[in-house]
């Protein structure tokens, strides 16, 4: 049975974006026992390892760039390359492309065996991809995506312009329209009574509201220190954070009902909440 595909790209660089896409995968793997993939797209600028600590991944993106090229990746392979640790439980990780000056020669063709292989491997996929759509990566991953989520803020200089440039005009070009974007709205230093509200940001855009995520600056400082991984598994507020994206997914996908199961009965209350909700 093929695995989902979730893609996250960010209405413009450096909002959050990669955050918001690892917080869930992280998430989804430890409330579910699934098996997540996390694959780093970001082809000119790959952080995830520095994120983690890992200042030099035995594997990379550009490392089975032969394999992408000769057709023979598999999901087993994909599995076998992917990073794990404790602090990650389920989750699966494919660190990103290492070789900047190489990004141009990534063609589709790559991206789509990559995106099968992981398709293959694992039960939910979560593609981070770039806020710019010149490369094959976030084309192929967003055209590809049964979910396709734009993560943005309440801040008009990061949805206006750049929204219409890339999911607007090169997204119709791949056949896709702007409401078949979901939004996940960022709320940082103004808060939630500061900047634009998401019914007028989806108003301007013309896509699809998801939810929105209040990012907390201890959530950033744990990129700059390479301890996202610890922060995650530290405290279970600290992987709540990021329920808002989570649980409306899990509940789509249908996992909800492996945590009736479970021994912690907030969690059960949790979901039952959260279905009602919706």
């Amino acid at each position: 049975m093929s695995g989902r595909l979730a893609a996250f790209a960010g209405s413009t660089p450096n909002i959050g974006t990669s955050l918001t896409a690892f917080g869930t995968a992280y998430r989804i793997a430890a409330l579910t026992g699934r098996k997540v993939g996390y694959l780093c797209l970001n082809l000119k600028s790959a952080k995830t390892h520095l994120y983690l600590g890992v200042d030099k991944p035995d594997v990379t993106l550009d490392g089975v760039r032969p394999e992408l090229r000769a057709g023979t990746l598999t999901g087993e392979k994909l599995r076998q390359y992917a990073f794990r640790s404790p602090k990650l439980g389920g989750l699966h990780v494919l660190f990103g492309n290492m070789a900047r000056e190489q990004a141009e020669y990534y063609e589709p063709d790559d991206m789509r065996q990559l995106l099968s292989a992981a398709r293959e491997a694992f039960d939910l996929t979560i593609a981070d991809v770039s806020a710019y759509w010149d490369n094959a990566a976030t084309v192929c991953a967003m055209r590809e995506a049964d979910d396709r989520f734009l993560v943005t803020t309440d801040s008009l200089s990061h949805f206006q312009e750049d929204i219409h440039r890339w999911t607007g005009q090169v997204g119709s070009q791949f056949g896709m329209l702007p409401e078949q974007f979901q939004l996940v709205l960022l709320h940082g230093k103004h808060g939630i009574k500061g900047g634009f509200r998401m019914k007028e940001i989806r108003k301007e855009t013309g896509c699809a509201e998801f939810t929105e995520l209040r990012l907390l600056e201890s959530m950033h400082l744990q990129l700059d220190s390479g301890r996202l991984d610890e922060w995650l598994a530290a405290e279970e507020r600290n992987a709540a954070a990021f329920d808002a994206v989570a649980n409306p997914l899990i509940n789509r996908l249908n996992w909800s009902q492996r945590l009736q199961k479970t021994d912690r009965p907030w969690l059960r209350r949790l979901m039952v909440h959260r279905r009602r909700d919706g």
